[in-house]
Formats: structure tokens, sequence, C-alpha cells
């Protein structure tokens, strides 16, 4: 087909159409007996017989005849118009040229007895030639085919030069007419095919850009009715297209509103002014919710200069003007819960706080922090997360009503700004029913969920009486809330910025200990259950401060987790242990706490490498303590650590194991060797009555099936001792068998007893200690003294901030708001003292009372 269209040979000299071709067969058909009869005719008038009695001559005819019928029966047949338009074609070319041949092979038989062989056997020939050509018209390839089998008989035969020339100049006339018309139909065809080219793209772009919803066209009449109106508007109306066509298009659109801003001349004045118009905002009429659209037109006029009507476009409004209106809603609202967002409630609480005939405005501020969503958010996911805060912001609403505005501040914060004067009391009872509403379960996709909140409170004008004090002593309450246990309320005081401070300047410490070396680590040894032999040490992170003395872990470790300390302080651990554990005898483990942080980073199998290679410590010595919380991010990023780390050689043990809230579905994946069980259910197992020896008993079958080690923490009493060697736990650590002690003394124990441990501690156990950091107020002697208390039992505490105190000094110690006990001091040395309470002191309590207000 290429051949053909470079030589303009192709009925159009582009491409053909099946159509076409099928319906050119039939019409030569159709004529093609005048191709017989004119056959008929040229024997007749030379005079020529029919039938000479020569089989040969009669084989020719009959076969002429046949090939003939062919031509006139066979595009006439439903099998050959099933045929594809190629197939077609070249089936009737080999039969056009043996129709050809054949009638030629006939003539010169019968011509050769004949006088004028020119005349007889090239004159008859192109004769019948030039009519098949006309009945094949512009179809060339068809009429050459033929023309050649029609002269091939006269060049094989070789009847004289006169008859050579002659074919010869027919042939040529024929070709140069074939290449001069081929020629022009080629350049027809190109342009015309440029121009279906570009009428096709036309409508092609148009109907993509009207499926695209971009658009729509339209166009009336002179009288303005519709004439054309686009698919896609129509179906925006839930209309068909046809029902349109003739009515006004002032039916189905109106004018927009003047006061939005949509233009004064309307649509009606354009179409009566016949004049155009562009971006005209107009609301449909017949739409069954609220739809914008933008219109443009133009007249349309002939040229003779009389109106045809108008045609134009359109394109939907809709979308951008509910977006115009997301945005004014999302520049005050949250998105997520629909409660106003942090810049409306900062407008609002400075309108509150704004100063009214010379006095500042009373409002109470309320920050509110959730407890635990962090893991609901990780552990279930972001799109649980949404769904829970949606439905905190639901119950904030439902118990708040129309007392304040609720707003969310970002995250998993909340505020709640109350105007007016409120008094303390109904503050308490309102954050009290907020906790207890929040407090409720949940249900996420079929799970219960379990969540608090801590909440601060500020008030002006006596906590300030400017927003941004507000906000930031609301903040310090809501520290000293999440710092007492979470899932209670504070109240500012004034104390809280001492808090604070000297939490920060806790922080400074700590960079400057890391940077010059003020940190130090201490071991404790863990001891085999069954033979009472050390079989390795628990590397434990110790501060001793110049000036305040040592540093709970429990105080500065979260200061370095917030600080971001935590990986430069656990890459300083990792070297220190393994290269002190290098010294120890053979077989003796170390290990070293790992944070989710260090866990997370992709570096960390890096460091432990690191360090083993420059201690020079067997992999299988490392064991590395990690905590349930690396889970709650659990995806293959935490499965592939567990494998780089396992595939060092390093064992792994679980930590604090049942304090978490992670399930047992992780102990299935996750290669551990060994599961620490939290000194929580240690302590007080003993105890008659206590569940924790069930517990306890309950994770050592589980290790046992799994594999695992198991050891005890915290065993500090004969008792317990007794009762987790029974439970079956295979590693005990303890103070039962010796506290913490330097590298120094590790190695001096060792050279002296080897690994041997034997057990010293009380038969049973003393008073439960909890360790904070708690302003107090210490009345003595009509005076009232500001301490700090750092741990604290039953019985007695450890105070600071009192210098010298002499032993046996009585005091009244405020430990909340109005809950005092009476105690004797024991001890003092600087700023430190022990005191002795009259009474035994629910301890339990003070997590969620409020402060005391020291003076």
């Amino acid at each position: 087909m290429t051949l053909m269209v470079a030589l303009g040979l192709s009925e159009s000299g582009t491409e053909v159409s099946a159509s076409w071709i099928s319906g050119a067969f039939i019409h030569i058909a159709r004529l093609w007996p005048l191709i017989l009869l004119a056959k008929i005719c040229v024997v007749a008038l030379l005079n020529l017989p029919f039938y000479s009695g020569d089989i040969a001559q009669v084989g020719l005819m009959v076969a002429m005849l046949a090939i003939d019928g062919a031509l006139m029966l066979a595009p006439r047949r439903s099998w050959f118009q099933r045929q594809m338009p190629h197939v077609q074609n070249w089936m009737m070319l080999p039969m056009v040229f043996l129709s050809g041949l054949t009638f030629s092979l006939w003539l010169g038989y019968e011509a050769k007895a004949a006088t004028d062989a020119l005349f007889l056997a090239a004159v008859p020939e192109l004769a019948v030639a030039l009519l098949a050509v006309c009945i094949f018209g512009d179809r060339r390839l068809l009429g050459i085919s033929y023309f050649l089998g029609a002269l091939l008989v006269s060049v094989v035969e070789k009847t004289g030069m006169a008859q050579v020339g002659l074919l010869f100049s027919c042939v040529l006339v024929m070709l140069l007419a074939t290449v001069r018309q081929a020629t022009a139909d080629r350049d027809r065809a190109i342009v015309r095919h440029s121009q279906d080219l570009r009428a096709q793209r036309s409508d092609r772009l148009l109907q993509e850009h009207e499926r695209t919803g971009r658009g729509w066209f339209w166009e009336t009449d002179r009288t303005g009715c519709l004439t054309y109106i686009s698919d896609a508007l129509a179906q925006t109306l839930d209309a068909p297209g046809d029902g349109l066509i003739g009515r006004p298009i002032t039916e189905i659109i109106r004018p927009g509103d003047k006061k939005q801003g949509d233009g004064e001349r309307t649509l009606g004045f354009h179409l009566s002014a016949r004049t155009g118009f562009s971006d005209l905002a107009v609301c449909a009429a017949l739409a069954k919710e609220e739809r914008w659209w933008s219109i443009s037109g133009q007249p349309v006029f002939n040229e003779y200069g009389q109106f045809h009507g108008f045609r134009g476009s359109g394109t939907d409004l809709t979308e951008m003007r509910r977006s115009q209106a997301e945005v004014t809603r999302l520049a005050q609202f949250d998105s997520l819960t629909g409660l106003a967002n942090r810049i409306q409630m900062l407008s609002s609480l400075e309108q509150a706080v704004a100063a009214r005939h010379g006095k500042p405005g009373e409002c109470a501020l309320m920050m509110l922090d959730l407890d635990r969503f962090k893991i609901v958010n990780d552990t279930l996911g972001h799109p649980a997360g949404d769904t829970l805060l949606r439905q905190v912001s639901q119950r904030l609403q439902r118990v708040v009503g129309d007392k304040g505005l609720v707003g969310r501040q970002g995250g998993d914060e909340f505020k709640l700004l109350l105007p007016g004067r409120h008094d303390q009391a109904a503050l308490a009872q309102l954050a009290q029913a907020i906790i207890a509403s929040i407090s409720q379960p949940y249900m996420i996709e079929g799970t219960a969920v379990v969540i608090g909140v801590s909440i601060g409170i500020s008030c002006c004008p006596q906590d300030g009486v400017t927003a941004d004090a507000l906000i930031r002593n609301a903040d310090l309450a809501l520290y000293a809330a999440k710092g007492n246990g979470r899932g209670v309320h504070r109240f500012y005081s004034s104390d809280m910025h001492a808090d604070a401070e000297d939490r920060r300047a806790l922080e400074e410490d700590l960079r400057r200990a890391l940077a010059a070396d003020g940190l130090h680590l201490v071991y404790q040894p863990v001891v085999s259950s069954k033979t009472e032999q050390i079989t390795g040490y628990e590397a434990l992170l110790r501060w001793n401060h110049p000036v305040r003395g040592p540093i709970s872990p429990t105080l500065f470790i979260p200061i370095a987790e917030d600080s971001g300390l935590i990986g430069q302080i656990g890459e300083w651990v990792m070297h220190t242990a393994c290269r002190d554990a290098a010294d120890w005898q053979d077989g003796i483990r170390v290990a070293v706490n790992v944070s989710p942080s260090q866990f997370a980073n992709p570096g960390f199998p890096s460091t432990v490498m690191n360090a083993l290679a420059g201690a020079q410590l067997a992999p299988e010595r490392l064991e590395l303590e990690i905590t349930e919380s690396v889970f709650l991010n659990d995806d293959d990023g935490t499965d592939a650590m567990f494998t780089r780390l396992k595939a060092i050689g390093v064992r792994l043990a679980l930590d604090d194991f049942g304090t978490g809230y992670s399930s047992l579905g992780y102990l299935k994946k996750a290669p551990f060797d060994k599961i620490k069980i939290d000194q929580s259910f240690v302590r007080g197992a003993a105890t008659k009555g206590s569940r924790n020896s069930a517990i306890i008993k309950a994770i050592v079958s589980l290790a046992e099936a799994l594999g695992m080690d198991t050891t005890a923490e915290g065993a500090e009493t004969q008792d317990e001792l007794a009762l987790i060697r029974q439970l079956g736990c295979s590693h005990i650590q303890g103070y039962i068998y010796g506290k913490p002690m330097p590298a120094a003394d590790v190695l001096a124990g060792q050279r002296s007893m080897g690994t041997a441990a034997s057990a010293n501690g009380f038969q049973s156990s003393r008073p439960e200690r909890k360790t904070m950091l708690r302003t107090i107020a210490i009345h003595h002697d009509g005076h009232i003294y500001t301490g700090r208390v750092r741990n604290i039992s039953a019985t007695g505490a450890l105070i600071e901030g009192l210098w010298n105190v002499p032993e046996g000094t009585l005091f009244a110690i405020e430990l909340a708001e109005n809950q005092f006990v009476n105690a004797t001091a024991r001890w003092s040395k600087d700023d430190r003292m022990g005191v002795e309470f009259a009474g035994s002191v629910d301890i339990s309590t003070l997590r969620n009372a409020p402060r005391s207000m020291a003076g």
C-alpha cells in the first residue's frame, strides 16, 4: 500500500477505506458486461469466427468467458465482501490481468491468418483496454493490470516495428498520463489529508476538553435558542442534550449576584445587544445543587453581516468557589476536627485579655495534651489517629458546651478558652470532667483504645495579662501535670518557672558533662539462678554533678532524649562498655541499653561493629537490651534492623517486658535471646496476696516455650530471691547480688572471687520508693521554706533546698495542697537531708494531687 501511495496508484492518494473498496468492486462488477460486450463487438467487426474447431481456441474462449463471469459475479458475493479490503484488492488484480491476457491470446490466435496484423492484433486490444480503463476510472492499478495483460501477447508475438512503436507510444502516453494524474491526485490528497487531520485534531481536542470537564461549548440561533450544547454540560444539568436543544439559553442559566462581584451587565443584556462577553459568572437554573459557571460568547455574522446567533464556551466555577470558601474556613478552623485553629484561638485570647476601661480582661486558658496518643497513632496508623482526634474533639465540645471556645493547637494538643472570671473550684471541676470524658474507651477500627489527657490552667489577670504570658504559663502548668503522672490537671504557680529553669540548667550541664567526660558507667552483676555464677554485667549510666551531686538517670535520661543528646550518649556508652568488658574474664557478657532513637538510626549496626572492633570484643559477649517501645513503629525497617544486628552476632534482650504497650505477636518474629522481667513485677512478688508471682510464672513459661532466657530485675530481699528461683527464672539481677559498681571494682572482684556471687540482703522487702522532682513547702518555727523532694517512700523522703539542717529537727511538710505530714531530720549534708515521717504516707496519691503553694 505504501508503494501504491508513492506512485499515486491508490484510489485517493492516501488511505483506502474498506467501504469505498467494497463499493468500487461492486460498481466494476455491474459495468463489466460492457467489457464482455466490447469483446464480442470487436470480434463481430473483424468478422472473426467464434468457433473454428480448434481445441486451443475453444479453451481460450471458455477461459475468457469464465474469468469475465468471475469479475461480474465475485464482488457481489457476501463471502467476498467479508474479506479485508487489501485481500479484495489482491483477489481482483490477477483476475483483471487474466481477463486482458486471455482476450489478447484469443484475438491473436485468430489474427494470425489475417493480412493486416497491425490492425487485427493491436487496435482491438487497445480499444477494449481503454474501455476497461474507463470503467476502472481513477483506480489505475486495476487499469494498468488489465492493460498489461492485453498487450503482453502483442509484445511476445513481435509482429513488427510499427506495432511495437504503436504499443510503446500507447504505454508511454498512458504512463505519462498516469504520472501526471497521480501527481495531481497526490497533491490534492495531501492537502485534503492535511485538512482532514487538522479537522480531526481539532475535533479530538474539543472532545477531550469537554470530556475532561475543564470546559464546554454552546451555540444559539439568532433568537437565542440553543442549537448545540456539550454533553458534559447536559449531564451536569441532569438533562438529555436533545431536550435542551431549541430552548432559550436564559432558561438554563441566570446571572450571578452583583454583590458577589459577578458583573453589572447581565447575560440577557449581551444577548439582546448582540455584543460579545467574557468570563461572565452565572448560576445554573436547572441544576439540583448550586453550580456556578464562567461563560464567554461572541456573536456570529455571515459574510453579508447578517446575525446568525452566538457561539461560546464555559467553565465550571463551582469547585473554585467551594475552594475559596474552604480557604476562608481553614483560615479560622481546623480542617481535621472542625474546631477553632491556632490562629482563631490566639485572636480570641487576645480579645479576651484586652484591657477594658483601664482594667485587663478576665479569662481562663486550659492547655490540653493527650496521653498515649502517639502510641495509638504509631501502632494503628495515622488514619486511626485522625479518627481518634475527631472523637476527642466531639467529646470536648460536649463537655464544654457553650462555656467556652474549644480549639486544636496542632498534633494532639488542644486549647480551651473560658471568657470571664472563674474560681479555681469550678475550673477544677470542669478539668476533671474533661479528663473523665477523654479517658473513656474509644472504638477505632474495631479496636478498643484508651488514652488520657493532661491539663495545664492559667488565668487572667492573676497569671498574666497578655496572650503570650497566659500561653507560656499554661504550658508550664501542663508540663507539671505531665511530670506528675499524667492524666491530671495543674494550675499555674510561680514555682513552676523554677522547675522549668532547673530542667533547662540540667540540660546545659548535661551537654558540658558529655563534652568534658563527666559521665561514667557502673556495672551491676547478672547471676545464674542455678549456679550462682556471674554471667554478665549490665552497664548503667551515672552522672555525678559537680554541684548537685549524683543525678538520677530517671531525671537526666528524659532530658537527653528531649534535647537530642541521647544519640551521642548512647554511642559513648557502647564504646566504653565494650572496652571495659574486654578486660573481664572470657565468657562474661556486658549488657547495654539501647534507646528507641538509637535503634531507629540506620547507622546503629555500624556503631555496634565499630565498638566491638575497637575493643577486640567477641560479638556474643555483647547483649543489647531493647525496650518494647521500638515496636511502636513496627515496619519493615524494624525487622531489617533486627536482622542486621543478629548478623553481627550480638545477643538481644527484651527489656522491661510487660510494662509497654506491645503485643505478644512481636515475640514470635523478633529474634530475642532473653526476656527481662521488669522490677515492678519482682518487687512485692513475695508479699501474700500479690499477683506478681503469677505474672512472673507466665512470663517464664512463655520464654521457655520460645527458647529464651529470663532475667528478673530488682531482686533485693531473700524472700524475693527464693520466689524467683522457685518460679524458674534463669538469671537474677538486683541489689541482693550487688549494687552497680565501677569498672575497677568489677576487675578487682573477678581477681579475688572469680565469677562466684553470694546473696546478701534483707529477709523481706522495704517500703517502696519513688523518684520525683517535686516542689514542697516546709514549715518550721513559724517560717515557710521551699524545698524539693528527690525520692520518697511511705516512711520518709530525700529533700534538698535547706542547708546544714541539724539532726533531729522537726518539720511540718506540705507535700500537696492541704496535705501535711510531720517529719524529723535524720541526716543532712550540704543542701540535702533525709527525713523520717511521723506516720505512713500513701505516695500513690501524690501523683494526682496538686502541688503545694510554697512561699
